[in-house]
This record gives C-alpha cells, structure tokens and sequence, in this order.
C-alpha cells in the first residue's frame, strides 16, 4: 500500500505542476478565481461539512481532527464537472476532470497526530468574447494558487482536541485581454502574470460529549487570520496585427508594475451537530470569509466587480443501517447527504453573486469486515447553481461527480516479541 501511495504522490505532484485548469467560469476572472472546496468526497456529500472528526478518518478542514486518529489514513480524491452557461443571450457548455486533494494523517502517540497535503486552492479558467458596437474584446485567463500544508492536532481527552494547519500557498495567476476597434487596422494586446507564495495559519478545535445513552453532541470551529502573501508581478503590452486569423505581434514592451502582493483573507467557521455512534450524524455549520480584501491586490480589475465579505452557510449529515454487519454488505454502506448555500463575496452590476448545491454521497467499504480496517471509496454527486440572469449575467448549473479513497494502515506497531 505505501508503495502505491508514493506512485500516487508523484503523479499528484507532477499533473499539479502543470497547473491543471480545473474550473471554467467567467467567474473565476475576478480576483484570485473561485475557491475550491478544501476538504473530502465524504465532506463535501455532507453539503461541506467539517464538524464530525472520528478516530480513523482525517478532517482536512480542521486540523484537531489529526490528534483523535488511530490509524494512519491516506485520502486522495478526483472530480468531474460539467457546467451550462446561460445568459439572456446566448449559451455554452464546459466539462473539467481534476485531481482535488491528496493527504496522508499519521497518529504518533497518545493523542497526537500529524497530516501532510496537497490541495489546489483557488482556480482561474474562463474564455470570454466581448462584443460591443465599435469594439470586441477576447479574454482568456488560466492558473490558480496551491496549498501544501502541514497539520498537527492534539487531543487532550476523549472530549475535547485542537490543531493547527501550517499552509505553504503557491502559484500563478494569468490572463490576456486582446483588443480589436472599429476602423482601427492594429490591436493591442496586455498580459497580466501574478507568482504566489507564501504562509498562513489555520486553526482548529472539536469538542465532543456524550449527552445521553445514545446521543453524542459534536461542536466545531476553525480559524485562519488574514496574512499577505508575497507576488512578482509581470504586464506586457503589445500591438498585433491579425493574419490568417492569428496574432502578430508588431511591437511589445514591458511594463514595470509593483510587487504588491494582496492579502489572503481571514476565515471563521463555527457549526455543531449531534448523532449516535456509528449510525447516523447531522450538523450545521456557518463560515464567514473577509474577502473585501482582494480590492487591494495587483489582479483586481475595476471593471464592473468588487468584492464583499462572504458567508457559507452548509447542512448534512450521514446514516449507517449496522456498521459491523457481516450478512449484508449494503447494511455497511454510509449514506450522506446535504445542502450548502454560499454568498461569494463577488459582486457584479450590484448584484451579488450566490452559490448553493445540493449533495448525495455513498461510502462503500473495501474488503471483510474484519481485515480492511474501515477503509472505503467514497463517491458524491452534487447539483448546483453559481450567478445570474439578471442584470446582464451569466447563470452557471453544474453538475460534479466525485470520487475518493480513504484508506487505512497501522503504523508504529509495537512488537510482542523482540
């Protein structure tokens, strides 16, 4: 098994190098793109969910999770999309197939645990034609920003654990707005390329409790304070003539931008919830992002956008007919299901930009139940809905199959005989 993770560790890292373009959104043009869900299949078939935390599964989303973990867990997960475009005017299809995450949580002692990811942040892809009376515009962008992170979380009883996330965010920004105007032989042509990096912090806490025989109450919070982050700024302008319907360039020259970076914005989320062991969970959860502060960075482009702090608000849960069945198979499956609703913070024409997706997910074990050590693949499909009509926008629905692996081993084992 760790040799097939390895394998799958380096293909991660090699397709995440070539900066996947996982989203097509025009959307995405603002700021730094649109956020990718950080977290699991099985979180995200909860409607995002991040409040439960158990002993053989890691919650990327809080990093206290790691300090309740019994086994060494490794998670890798895919997804499909396939988006519909509409405005009032006309309509467009899109599909993208992306790699979304890859972690590995490892218990150390008592307690204590640590987890090591990789995870595609935020997404930039869209291809926009702008034709107005005397002039058209064609707009592509490409890129996005990355996460490596570190975790370690500590349990200080049975009731109550912490963690901290140390994130190395790294990437690249790109787009290229070309220009043509009526009566004019020559366009122009401006590219615009911010590189990322730097570090923030996550916070995290769990706290749970037997409230009665039966029924276990879970309460959960994260915070991640807004930091800058550093960016080497890059603008080229050009004049290009069109021939055969490609770009020549006739003249280019480098324009010297400041490398301001922007600011990373701070994250609160708080959501409890309540359920019976190894039967059924469910749980609400709020989150609020200070996104206002992307109005200070080198990629805002006034042009019909601002930014707005953002609220999530998600609700789901799980139910498990008998976990330990050996007759039936289908008794062991976990089925889930939730809803999320979220204000991105984008706002265009005045109108602010909404999201909401409605989720269902299996988690099918792998192997006897008393050999696989609860591992299990886990598969979601999700329905939603980004923008609208109105005021001259464009209205998004998607539909997003996902697939993931949550497999577990024991590590560390102490011998019984030397």
């Amino acid at each position: 098994m760790i040799k097939r993770f390895i394998v799958i560790v380096a293909l991660f890292l090699a397709f995440t190098a070539e900066a996947q373009e996982n989203v097509s959104s025009p959307y995405s043009y603002y700021g730094i793109g649109l956020t990718n869900f950080k977290g699991t299949v099985a979180n995200r078939s909860m409607g995002g969910l991040s409040i439960f935390t158990d002993s053989i599964h890691a919650n990327m989303q809080n990093p206290s999770s790691y300090g309740r973990l019994k086994l060494t867990n490794y998670l890798v997960g895919a997804s499909h999309e396939r988006v519909s475009l509409e405005s009032n005017n006309a309509s467009d299809n899109a599909k993208i197939t992306s790699i979304d995450y890859l972690a590995l949580g490892i218990p150390i002692g008592d307690g204590f645990g640590i987890g090591v990811g990789l995870i595609p942040y935020t997404s930039v892809g869209y291809r926009i034609l702008d034709i107005e009376d005397e002039s058209a515009s064609r707009l592509n962008g490409r890129g996005g920003m990355n996460k490596v992170f570190l975790s370690a979380g500590y349990a200080f009883n049975e009731n109550f654990s912490i963690g901290v996330d140390a994130n190395y965010n790294f990437g690249n920004f790109q787009n290229r707005r070309t220009v043509i105007r009526d009566g004019i032989q020559l366009g122009t042509r401006d590219v615009n390329r911010s590189d990322i990096k730097g570090f923030n912090f996550n916070f995290g806490a769990n706290y749970q409790k037997m409230i009665s025989e039966d029924l276990e109450l879970h309460v959960s919070g994260t915070y991640a304070p807004a930091i800058d982050l550093n960016s080497e700024n890059f603008r080229e302008v050009s004049t290009i003539a069109f021939v055969s319907s490609s770009e020549l360039v006739v003249d280019s020259r480098e324009v010297e931008v400041d490398d301001n970076g922007f600011t990373l914005p701070s994250r609160l989320s708080f959501g409890a919830g309540i359920g019976k062991r190894h039967k059924w969970f469910v749980g609400a959860e709020y989150s609020n992002v200070g996104s206002s502060s992307y109005e200070d960075s080198f990629m805002f482009r006034n042009d019909g956008g601002e930014f707005e702090d953002a609220s999530q608000f998600s609700l789901g849960g799980f139910y498990i007919p008998q976990y330990n069945s050996f007759t039936s198979y289908f008794k062991r499956v976990v089925y889930r299901a939730g809803f999320r609703y979220d204000g991105t913070g984008l706002v265009i024409n005045n109108e602010s930009i909404k999201e909401f997706g409605m989720s269902f997910g299996l988690g099918l074990p792998i192997g006897a139940t008393n050999r696989d050590l609860f591992s299990n693949a886990n598969l979601g499909i999700e329905l939603g809905q980004r923008g609208t009509k109105d005021s001259g926008l464009i209205q998004e629905n998607f539909l997003r199959l996902s697939v993931g692996l949550s497999l577990n081993d024991k590590w560390f084992t102490k011998r019984k005989f030397d």
